[in-house]
């Protein structure tokens, strides 16, 4: 066990369900699946050669699948299908005759690359649906707190803890719309032949062009195969299924990277457990592990999607085989790893500790700067010279800023203000004004309208799947 590589995608990161999904057996039974819905395709079309006593055969090894036979094989003909033909035939020895009958290798692989992606996909849409859960009910609990915003990382108009939130959910409901999308447009390759053109199925049903094209994907659970391809579905599919998988992991790193200044600023944390070591050094540290770990997984999802797009690009006519070993690669880690994003970011935004002292002291630190026009909309009306003030405040905040930059003390821009006759307002007028929520313009509506509008309609068509809580291995 310790001796050779394991991917730390399944040692670590992934899910059970999802590396199941691209495990051997899912994979080989599904071949089998495949091989069965062939035969009794052919057989309900007429086919002779094909029988119902056969087909019984052949479903009742659906399952016991003869691993060591296959891998023996393989190292003898160096053919991953055929081998699986072979020892299919050991275990049904009266119906190997019609296994994989018409067919070439792409009708097990390729239908099943399209079966366990589109499985992998809807995995993934519930766990995207869980987040979006998660974060939904983080955002309206703190829709009403006051927070600095930031824009270029420097104090900028207040909003909420909760409106925030939303910036990271309307991300992550554009990503389930494109999930969505996908998912509805995933078709099978079907049976189509060593080049597309269903020639081996033309001379099996007699020229008869009709029956051919019935054969279509419903017994596989599908509503329609691919109406051309090559030998292969078209690779720009495995492009497309990936690039929405980097549309997540781009989401996720976002979130990742707002949590992670938001705890070097004691705001917000990330769960941190009773045992946890920050590190090995430094004792008393809090390091924000998990975000870190979604930002690291984020940029493999990111620069996997390259994978698919230059095997796409550089296919030649019908078909060659130097997309096989990289979707052997690039797919089902791509997938592993976002799923194992998701986790973590379920984890994380169920655990997340708001610290709105911190968060107070903060933005009341840099308000006085942020009221400056209401301060001088006030003295205009009360008479003052617009221009005058607007320099006197220019001229007192610069003053300001020297002291807590330079001196390092409180911002005292208000009893600046407050000496100043141009103004005519006393300390208690202008601390009248430093209320944070009147700083924060819609930002609770926002929320309130974007949940209620936009995110719980998409929650309670799914209130089925919700629910889900994410284990963390490491």
């Amino acid at each position: 066990m310790y001796d050779k590589y394991q991917s730390p995608l399944s040692e670590r990161y992934a899910s059970k369900e999802m590396q199941y999904i691209f495990s051997p057996d899912k994979k080989f039974k599904t071949w089998r699946k495949l091989w069965i819905a062939l035969a009794e395709t052919e057989y309900e079309l007429g086919l002779d050669s094909v029988t119902k006593e056969q087909i019984e055969e052949l479903k009742a090894h659906a399952d016991d699948i003869n691993f060591d036979v296959a891998k023996a094989r393989e190292k003898e003909v160096r053919h991953d299908v055929m081998s699986h033909v072979y020892a299919y035939g050991v275990q049904c020895p009266n119906a190997k005759g019609i296994i994989h009958l018409g067919a070439t290798s792409c009708y097990v692989g390729d239908n099943t690359d399209i079966i366990i992606m589109t499985e992998a996909l809807k995995l993934v849409r519930s766990k995207l649906i869980n987040v979006i859960a998660e974060l939904s009910a983080f955002a309206m609990k703190y829709k009403d707190l006051p927070t600095l915003a930031f824009t270029h990382f420097q104090p900028a108009q207040p909003t909420t803890v909760g409106k925030r939130a939303t910036l990271w959910l309307h991300d992550l409901m554009l990503d389930l719309e494109d999930l969505e999308y996908v998912i509805s447009t995933m078709k099978l390759l079907g049976s189509k032949g060593t080049t597309g053109t269903q020639a081996s199925f033309l001379e099996l049903f007699n020229g008869d062009h009709e029956t051919i094209r019935k054969i279509d994907g419903k017994k596989m659970g599908f509503d329609a195969c691919y109406p051309v391809s090559g030998q292969t579905y078209s690779r720009k599919i495995d492009s497309r299924v990936l690039n929405v998988l980097s549309g997540i992991a781009q989401s996720a790193h976002k979130f990742s990277n707002d949590i992670r200044l938001l705890q070097h600023l004691k705001e917000i944390e990330e769960p941190f457990e009773k045992h946890q070591i920050g590190s090995s050094a430094m004792a008393y540290k809090r390091n924000p592990m998990r975000s870190e770990r979604i930002a690291s997984l984020a940029d493999y999802v990111m620069s996997d999607a390259m994978n698919p797009a230059f095997v796409a690009s550089t296919q030649w006519f019908e078909r060659t085989l130097d997309d096989s070993a990289n979707k052997r690669l690039s797919v089902p880690e791509g997938f592993l790893a976002i799923d194992g994003i998701l986790d973590l970011y379920l984890n994380v935004v169920d655990g997340l500790v708001v610290y709105p002292k911190v968060i107070e002291a903060h933005l009341m630190r840099e308000l006085p700067f942020m009221a400056t026009e209401n301060i001088m909309m006030d003295a205009v009306k009360a008479g003052g010279d617009r221009q005058e003030l607007h320099e006197r405040i220019r001229q007192h905040s610069m003053a300001a800023g020297r002291v807590v930059k330079e001196e390092g003390k409180e911002n005292d821009l208000l009893e600046r203000i407050a000496a100043d006759s141009a103004f005519g307002m006393t300390m208690e007028q202008l601390q009248a004004i430093m209320k944070p929520e009147n700083f924060v313009g819609r930002s609770p509506e926002q929320t309130v309208e974007f949940i209620t509008e936009y995110v719980q309609p998409v929650l309670d068509e799914n209130k089925d799947i919700l629910g889900m809580k994410a284990e963390i291995n490491v």
